[in-house]
């Protein structure tokens, strides 16, 4: 089971710099003038995921942990209420009206809740939820207990397990709704396995039971959609990559929990030989938790860097600093708009903010120079984006990778540009976005030596200049985005 919850995410991963882009006036140069588990942790509301927006898994982890620890919203709330109140209906109707010729003791359910609530503690954090090997103790509980028996028994498990956090006021207490929700997944191979007559898990009957697992995938998703459209307000096919992890997850645990299942026949108790393995999981769990922590350090440093670096931008020249900062959102929209990855948005939103980094090593009489260069002192100018890689890759990493984007930045579709002369495809595709948004907000910004342009003269500039100095494709993205906003 993979328990989940989510409502969407901010459009960049790296929100710390998004919140700090000042609202965006459209403006950049060309090249005649000077220079982006039920945990039940859900994410804000942006509509991120519900319009396709791929995004990074280390991100969706950390909003996940920042707003477990949150009460649920009131329409969440409602929602959740609603799910968890029909959960326990379904479930104590079948515990009422269902027959079983199975006959356990109070010590054996005791013993699958106890398991089963240990499994419910690995996590394995997988972008907004949790995957989780309840699968090696709930299949188990299918084959051997009275199954009308085992969505309460669930239920209660996925309490008893959460019951340390609330108990120490880690997780707040509304959130125990979430559990209820995430029972549902119980309910669905239940009524299969019901209306089979609760046959025994031999190998004659395996096909029942692959329909009872098909039971289980239908019913997790669907009280996990239902729960994100009526208290989020997010598309269910949004949630389809992420459900992946759940068949996959489960799948794979499966074939083992069915021999688990076999061996423990005669005595169901002993389930609790699959405790060692779930030990090992649980291992395996905290070693990857470690591994996303040391990640999501790393990349708090890369955008403090960033940020610093774009500070000192700002306080060297104000208006280079501003003007790096409001090419970040127009970038990003454009990259969106073109399809670009998690990894290019990334590039993208931190070559936008630091493509002007260089002009820290070019003197302020050039960069504030009121009329225009002369040759010499344009030849100075130029140099800012071979200083702009050259400091980022003494920073290393992600930014020395962005470094060599900010090269290219000015480099020109035709091959007229600077540094190195490359043409079309030789030029990254980060950098031709920046470039086209760059001479963008430069036309449409007021200067020491010009007044702003409109918005529709700089994208018929643009146009015009599309093929020689521009990507014609990211000019047409980039119209396209201009034209949205307005």
């Amino acid at each position: 089971m993979l328990t989940f919850s989510k409502s969407g995410v901010p459009t960049s991963p790296y929100g710390v710099i998004w919140r700090r882009v000042k609202k965006s006036q459209r403006c950049a140069d060309t090249a005649e003038m000077a220079t982006s588990v039920a945990t039940g942790s859900p994410l804000p509301e942006s509509g991120a995921l519900s319009s396709g927006v791929d995004v990074d898994a280390d991100a969706l982890i950390e909003r996940s942990r920042q707003l477990a620890a949150t009460p649920l919203g009131d329409r969440d709330r409602l929602a959740s209420l609603l799910l968890g109140s029909s959960f326990l209906v379904v479930a104590i109707a079948l515990a009422v009206l269902a027959d079983s010729t199975r006959q356990v003791g109070f010590l054996t359910l005791v013993v699958f809740v106890a398991s089963y609530a240990l499994a419910s503690r690995i996590d394995f954090e997988i972008g907004t939820g949790s995957a989780v090997p309840t699968q090696l103790v709930l299949v188990p509980m299918l084959a051997l207990l009275p199954v009308q028996y085992v969505p309460l028994c669930v239920a209660a498990a996925l309490l008893l397990g959460g019951l340390p956090e609330y108990a120490r006021g880690r997780v707040p207490v509304d959130r125990s709704l979430l559990r209820l929700v995430n029972s549902w997944h119980a309910v669905g191979p239940a009524l299969v396995l019901i209306a089979a007559g609760q046959p025994a898990p031999t190998p004659h009957n395996l096909p029942i039971y692959a329909l009872a697992l098909l039971a289980q995938f239908a019913f997790d998703f669907g009280s996990t959609a239902l729960r994100d459209r009526l208290g989020l307000g997010v598309s269910p096919w949004s949630l389809l990559r992420f459900m992946v992890w759940i068949w996959a997850v489960d799948s794979a645990l499966t074939p083992i929990s069915v021999l688990a299942a076999l061996g423990c026949g005669a005595h169901p108790s002993l389930v609790v030989v699959s405790l060692p393995l779930i030990g090992l999981l649980a291992y395996f769990a905290r070693e990857r938790q470690v591994r996303i922590d040391h990640a999501l350090e790393l990349g708090h440093a890369y955008r403090g860097t960033a940020m610093l670096l774009g500070d000192v931008v700002e306080a060297d020249d104000a208006y280079t600093g501003s003007h790096s900062r409001d090419v970040v959102t127009l970038v990003l929209d454009v990259a969106t708009r073109m399809g670009l990855d998690t990894s290019a948005r990334r590039d993208a939103e931190f070559a936008a903010l630091l493509h002007d980094i260089g002009k820290i090593k070019v003197p302020g009489e050039i960069i504030n120079k009121p009329g225009k260069l002369t040759d010499e002192e344009w030849d100075i100018m130029k140099t800012h984006t071979v200083e702009g890689e050259r400091l980022l890759s003494q920073v290393g990493g992600i930014l020395g990778n962005v470094g060599k984007i900010v090269r290219s930045c000015h480099e020109d579709w035709d091959g007229t540009g600077y540094p190195d002369g490359l043409s079309a495809e030789e030029i990254p595709l980060v950098a031709r976005i920046v470039r086209a948004c760059d001479a963008f907000s430069a036309m449409t910004t007021d200067r020491s030596y010009r007044k702003a342009r409109p918005a529709e003269e700089a994208i018929a500039e643009l146009q015009r200049c599309s093929g020689t100095d521009f990507d014609p494709v990211v000019v047409e993205a980039l119209a396209a985005a201009v034209s949205s906003s307005s």
